[in-house]
């Protein structure tokens, strides 16, 4: 069988072991990462094709035809063309869940960091602003209390609900919007719409998929009907939010503070109209990155494989007939 990780660092950065697959019935390549023309030479004879943020478009699948197996190491699989595939008979895999904990307490990390400003104030003890102060105590930002804010949380998957939790636990309201209305939904959160989310949250949480409908959901129009302290939190997918209206409203102070782990271009161009903003913080997709996920992503990808090769596909896309 041979096996090639087009884009294998971002999983395991050398920290991790891609033993099993690393067998004697093997051929195994990892690349750390590929460009459409690298790709089309490495995939060139691969049965199996691990991919990350690879695109395997219509084009590259229908030139590959010794390719029988395609399993994304992550949970999104745009940069796949299933229905290519599944023409070929080619199952598409992916991971779903392996990171909600991780992109959950990431999603808390941003929330007390606005909060409190930590980064700020870490920085000004650097430079002296509490070695030159007055008093025993320094701060010169609101030092914001989460008990009894309002927690939105748009999209109420794994994630959404694994931050719900710890919003719980912080003794905030927890407010949910989502395409339906969550089954066993606990009597202390409330099931709310979107217009509600949007003007009574404190902190706006994004955990719905991208779609046509969500697409640049969070634009103009909706920064103008939340408060104006309010942080906007995402984690989701960049595409969300429109980037040059949250640049405005941030200037505007149509909101207080954005925290943000995922753009729309990624890497972003180093001129980004956020950077220069002091209240939102970026950070580099990094939510999910914990070794202890990465393991679980890595644990999962070789599962999916074993049970195709077993004749049992789990975690299948694009429902290739048998």
């Amino acid at each position: 069988m041979n096996i090639v990780a087009l884009d294998g660092y971002t999983l395991n950065p050398g920290d991790l072991s891609w033993g099993a697959l690393e067998t004697d019935n093997t051929s195994f390549k990892v690349y750390e990462r590929s460009t459409r023309q690298e790709t089309l030479e490495r995939a060139a004879k691969a049965e199996v094709l691990l991919t990350n943020k690879t695109v395997l478009d219509r084009e590259i699948i229908e030139s590959l035809p010794d390719l029988k197996y395609i399993g994304v190491l992550a949970t999104g699989f745009n940069i796949v063309d299933v229905d290519a595939a599944r023409e070929r008979g080619i199952p598409v895999t992916n991971v779903p869940g392996y990171g909600t904990e991780a992109v959950a307490q990431h999603v808390f990390a941003l929330i007390l960091a606005l909060a409190r400003r930590v980064e700020h104030h870490a920085q000004r003890v650097r430079t002296n602003g509490w070695a030159t102060s007055d008093d025993f105590c320094f701060w010169e930002t609101d030092q914001i209390d989460l008990e009894k804010k309002n927690l939105g949380i748009l999209g109420f998957g794994n994630i959404g609900r694994a931050v719900a939790r710890i919003g719980s636990a912080f003794r905030m309201n927890i407010l949910i919007h989502s395409r339906s209305h969550p089954r066993n939904l606990s009597s202390a959160y409330e099931f709310v719409d979107l217009n509600t989310l949007l003007t009574r949250s404190d902190i706006l949480s994004l955990h719905c998929p991208l779609t046509e409908d969500t697409h640049y959901l969070m634009n103009q129009n909706a920064f103008e009907r939340m408060r104006k302290g309010a942080f906007l939190i995402n984690t989701g997918r960049g595409p969300l939010v429109h980037e040059g209206d949250l640049a405005d409203a941030l200037k505007d102070g149509e909101i207080a503070g954005a925290g943000i782990d995922v753009m729309e271009a990624e890497p972003p161009p180093p001129d980004h109209a956020l950077y220069q903003i002091d209240t939102c913080l970026i950070t580099p997709h990094l939510a999910w990155a914990t070794q202890r996920a990465r393991q679980r992503l890595l644990s999962v990808v070789i599962d999916n494989l074993t049970a195709w090769l077993a004749g049992q596909p789990q975690n299948v896309v694009n429902s290739v007939s048998s």
